[in-house]
């Protein structure tokens, strides 16, 4: 009876956790475009335009929709499995009671004896409760293993990336350059090419502008060379070595890059700088060196604690930065990395035709014994490269020098 009266409890139990696993996993997505809302209600990053377009109350109002939704279903399946419970408990205890009835009944017969009634009444309780506690383990190490397997899941997934097993010692320096050979490449969740028949080459000491309009493919072929992705087909060599025989970890060491989305860490302006080389200790006097060469000291010494001044508004609302100051804090953690390839992804956006002159007259000073790939809009930018790509829809139109491909198509260079 004490069997019975517990059973269907666990299989009940069973049952519904398969169904509320079934309905997470279904309505993961829209679980997190629910979180999306509310990150982007609550985050600071999207705080203006929010107020300056009168997004809150939609977006606010997406966001009840969603929970709206999303409790509903999960309380419809509680209730059910609520009513269910409830049934099932009703059911062990009319057995519980039958099985005490029975005892006491005994009893009364005089079958057995008030102190053996009493033993059977413990005995009773005693082993309900040890038979609860062990299903109830059971079934949480049943839910427990049903969520466990996204982990596993995850675990499974086999890396983009092949590492080779005996790893080619990377070049220093590089000698004969970096050759993009008809590179094709497409997004694995994708079908569409974002890169077709790409032939490219950056030379030491040389500096490569690519130029194009917005979506032509100029980002995606800076994490082909940062080996983010590996091409679908044609092949990068640096030294006339494939890039997928190098450490991925070594190869991205001799990188340096300042994309259009820099981070921005909530950390010390010292520590912005120092994660570009965290090899060098906290306090080394090359990142103050970053700093004056990248025009990020000028600011920095005027900051409430200098270079201790934590940046930003996320915890101590010390530093609070331009976009423009942010750029410099960007590039001078990028020349901190004694990197050989500099990939600069418009790294003058934020500033006025004389600031930049002056910036790109000093990179051509900071970074003239290293190779640069340059992206830029900008037609003065561009002059300053020693050979420049045109890119549009995923393909390279034309190259050559500056005075080679004149007058450049406006529509490729603003």
């Amino acid at each position: 009876m004490l069997f019975v009266a517990t059973v269907p409890g666990v299989l009940l139990r069973l049952r519904y956790a398969n169904r509320m696993y079934d309905w997470q996993r279904a309505h993961t997505q829209a679980l997190r475009r629910a979180s999306y809302f509310h990150w982007m209600l609550t985050d600071g990053g999207h705080a203006k335009e929010i107020r300056l377009f009168g997004l809150g109350s939609l977006f606010m109002g997406w966001f009840r929709d969603l929970r709206k939704k999303l409790r509903v279903e999960r309380l419809k399946i509680s209730a059910r499995r609520s009513f269910a419970d409830l049934t099932t408990q009703a059911s062990a205890t009319v057995a519980i009671f039958g099985t005490l009835a029975f005892v006491a009944y005994q009893t009364v017969q005089g079958t057995i004896t008030i102190g053996d009634m009493v033993m059977y009444y413990g005995a009773v309780q005693r082993a309900q409760g040890s038979f609860q506690e062990i299903w109830s383990g059971l079934t949480t190490l049943y839910e427990d293993n049903l969520f466990l397997a996204n982990f596993n899941e995850l675990l499974d997934l086999k890396p983009r990336l092949v590492e080779p097993r005996t790893a080619a010692a990377f070049p220093r320096p590089i000698k004969a350059g970096i050759f993009l050979e008809r590179g094709n490449f497409h997004y694995p969740t994708a079908e569409r090419t974002v890169l077709e028949d790409i032939n490219l080459q950056i030379l030491p000491n040389q500096m490569v502008a690519l130029v194009g309009e917005n979506g032509s493919g100029k980002t995606t072929l800076i994490k082909l060379l940062c080996r983010l992705y590996d091409p679908v087909s044609g092949k990068i060599t640096i030294d006339g070595i494939d890039l997928r025989q190098f450490d991925p970890v070594a190869k991205r060491r001799e990188v340096s890059v300042i994309l259009q989305d820099y981070a921005r860490y909530c950390l010390t302006a010292r520590e912005n700088i120092w994660l570009g080389d965290i090899s060098l200790p906290p306090h080394d006097d090359k990142i103050l060196h970053a700093a004056r060469q990248t025009r990020a000291d000028d600011f920095i010494q005027k900051l409430p604690r200098g270079y201790e001044t934590v940046l930003g508004h996320e915890f101590e609302d010390q530093g609070g930065l331009s976009q423009g100051e942010w750029q410099k804090v960007a590039r001078a953690r990028a020349f901190l990395r004694q990197a050989q390839l500099i990939i600069l992804d418009e790294p003058t956006s934020w500033m006025d035709a004389r600031a930049e002159y002056e910036v790109f007259q000093s990179f051509l000073k900071m970074f003239m014994d290293r190779m640069v790939l340059l992206i830029s809009h900008r037609f003065s930018t561009v002059r300053l490269a020693d050979y420049i790509f045109v890119m549009e829809n995923g393909r390279i139109l034309e190259s050559g020098t500056h005075s080679e491909l004149r007058p450049l198509r406006k529509s490729h260079v603003g």
